[in-house]
């Protein structure tokens, strides 16, 4: 049986395509008891409030036709985010060079956060360059990598 993420990946996709963005990702969670579907879209130039809507009705209508979710969900479609979470292959291979924060699940050299440039990513495992010099990642201690925005 197929993940619900990719059954509405593959009804919203086409639909996000026409509105002139691109479908970043695909996230189903439980929050406080809440269950959340959301939609994360980018464009070119960047995501505007009207992008969100000119996808969310018609992707919305398209669920309802579908029903690929059991029970009640709250739907949602946002920016991707300049700290967008990079998740995918493809997420990873478009921002290499890039700056990224290294969330780990156990500290590594007594910190669990590291930022520095994405050299690479292979399986799951992802390399960066840090102060200290090239430092790669295990798949099986990494929580999450998200760009990382100087502020």
């Amino acid at each position: 049986m197929a993940k619900v993420t990719d059954i509405v990946e593959s009804l919203a996709r086409p639909i996000v395509e026409e509105k002139g963005c691109t479908l970043w990702d695909v996230e189903y969670v439980k929050e406080a008891g809440v269950w959340y579907l959301r939609l994360y879209i980018d464009k070119e130039g960047g995501v505007s409030i009207d992008d969100c809507e000119a996808v969310s009705r018609p992707v919305s209508d398209i669920l309802d036709e579908h029903d690929p979710i059991e029970g009640s969900y709250t739907f949602e479609v946002s920016s991707a985010g300049a700290d967008r979470a990079l998740k995918k292959p493809e997420h990873f291979a478009a921002f290499v060079g890039s700056e990224v924060e290294v969330k780990l699940y156990r500290a590594q050299e007594g910190r669990k956060d590291w930022v520095g440039a994405l050299e690479g990513y292979s399986d799951g495992d992802v390399t960066i360059t840090a102060p200290a010099g090239s430092v790669t990642f295990l798949k099986k201690d990494v929580a999450q990598v998200r760009l990382y925005v100087r502020v």
